[in-house]
């Protein structure tokens, strides 16, 4: 008779963690979050990836809107974000949440001062002093050359005659 309670208590212990183990395998949130690039510049795009997202979830910061996770064949999910353009540089946190799970896994990333388009002035300012004197002694020296070779034409071809 005490082996058989001993067995009852024994297989129910047993049929307690064999059916926990996969639910808390199915709920363990997400893990090895990574991000790259960790250094990214306001206005581009950073990826998310997150292991333990089977069903997708969300990535949310303060420096992109709330993107989805998508799973890939690997079991991987994945994320594109792309910063706002106007973030502030320093560092920020994203947290991942799966679908299936309430846990929460942050990591950090840092947004970079922008590095605007060098367009130039585009004629908006006028040229400088310097600029006009050596502008206007090329257009002197090539009315100058000119005038030259003309004169010098026409003596060459007046001689002939």
């Amino acid at each position: 008779m005490r082996a058989a309670r001993t067995l009852a208590v024994t297989a129910t212990a047993f049929a307690a963690v064999g059916l926990a183990a996969p639910l808390a395998a199915a709920t363990n949130g997400p893990s090895n979050v990574q991000v790259n690039p960790f250094d990214v510049h306001a206005g581009s795009t950073i990826t998310i990836t997150a292991k333990g997202c089977g069903h997708g979830g969300t990535v949310t910061s303060n420096a992109f809107p709330e993107t989805n996770l998508s799973v890939n064949s690997n079991g991987l999910s994945s994320a594109i974000a792309r910063v706002y353009n106007n973030a502030t540089p320093g560092n920020y946190n994203l947290a991942v949440k799966c679908s299936d799970n309430s846990k929460v896994v942050t990591h950090p990333f840092r947004v970079l001062a922008g590095r605007g388009a060098q367009g130039g002035l585009g004629g908006s300012l006028a040229p400088s002093s310097t600029e006009m004197a050596v502008g206007g002694s090329l257009v002197a020296a090539a009315a100058l050359g000119g005038g030259v070779f003309v004169l010098r034409r026409r003596r060459m071809t007046g001689a002939g005659v």
